[in-house]
């Protein structure tokens, strides 16, 4: 019995890139493009009309609708399409906040046709795709936090701090979080306000990174 393609869509509002980027997916073998679009909106119009994608190579810069509000939409409407985010950006902002809005992997519109073949075999095969650009910029991210948090170190935590923390680098809403802790919201947004304080960090993001820096959470 054959073994089924996967089905990619393509996210891009450069017609003569996403044509391009078309012809080398379909060329891979284990691929076929299902549907392209222009943008997300042009996007979040389109998916119902077909067959349910496996991937949405999703570029960030786009106009109308971009990458990371499209990421988002998926993320909450179609949970299981997995998502790797095309871009020119490197920044490590960008790249954090693509795998916050739900982004499994990150790759750069620069790279080899072996690097994009690579990607989409790992977030189909193990669920996501870390290239070196990735790591590197989060351990950028995490070496420059432990350089503006004099000391350093690992703080003392409670061990419910530790699980809230832990829960926090999950794709869970804050909610969800005290439903899995069986506390109110009230005393989730508690315990969130006081590591802000305690680790010197403003961000859902600043707690992850101090999470990942710490070994409380890996990649």
């Amino acid at each position: 019995m054959p073994v089924k393609d996967f089905d990619v869509v393509l996210v891009d509002d450069h017609v003569l890139l996403r044509n391009g980027l078309a012809k080398l997916v379909d060329s891979f073998g284990g691929y076929r493009v299902l549907f392209e679009a222009d943008n997300g909106k042009d996007f979040t119009e389109k998916i119902g009309l077909h067959a349910m994608p496996d991937i949405v190579l999703l570029d960030i810069n786009m106009p109308e609708m971009d990458g990371y509000e499209t990421a988002l939409w998926l993320r909450k409407n179609f949970p299981l399409v997995k998502i790797l985010a095309l871009s020119m950006y490197d920044n490590e902002n960008a790249i954090i906040r693509m795998f916050k809005a739900g982004a499994k992997g990150y790759i750069l519109k620069d790279c080899e046709p072996s690097e994009l073949r690579a990607a989409l075999d790992g977030i189909m095969h193990k669920g996501f795709y870390y290239s070196e650009l990735v790591t590197g910029r989060l351990i950028h991210t995490i070496n420059k936090m432990d350089d503006d948090q004099p000391g350093g170190g690992l703080t003392q935590l409670s061990e419910r701090e530790i699980e809230f923390l832990k829960l926090a680098c999950s794709e869970l809403t804050y909610k969800e979080i005290a439903e899995k802790m069986f506390l109110s919201p009230r005393t989730i947004d508690g315990y969130r306000d006081a590591l802000f304080e305690k680790l010197n960090v403003k961000t859902r993001v600043g707690l992850v990174m101090y999470a990942i820096k710490n070994g409380i959470f890996s990649l």
